[in-house]
């Protein structure tokens, strides 16, 4: 396993309308590097956004899509990347992460 400092953990937040819904339960979505596990997720998060408590991460691993890429020169495949995804869980008393504040 590589050494993951705790700023490579969280890559991007995800924005959709289901994430969205979730932020007032405290709930937040992330993008995270495929070899982080949840301890290094919860030490990222609650170093990267002063104030925040996390109480719970869940993570979803997604295997890469094989994708046809024949336009000119016959069949090619190609596969996209492998990506990893977590939804962090705040207490009540924690401050909300202000990334998410102006959407």
């Amino acid at each position: 396993m590589a050494d993951i400092k705790y700023y490579d953990v969280i890559l991007k937040p995800v924005i959709t309308e289901k994430s969205m819904a979730g932020m007032g339960e405290k709930k937040y979505t992330f993008l995270v590097h495929t070899e982080a596990n949840k301890a290094q997720i919860k030490e990222a998060v609650e170093k990267m956004f002063e104030g925040t408590r996390v109480k719970n991460v869940n993570t979803m691993n997604y295997k890469g899509k094989v994708k046809n890429k024949s336009r000119r020169r016959g069949p090619v495949l190609g596969k996209t990347a492998k990506t990893k995804k977590a939804i962090v869980t705040l207490t009540q008393d924690s401050k909300d992460i202000e990334i998410f504040a102006g959407l």
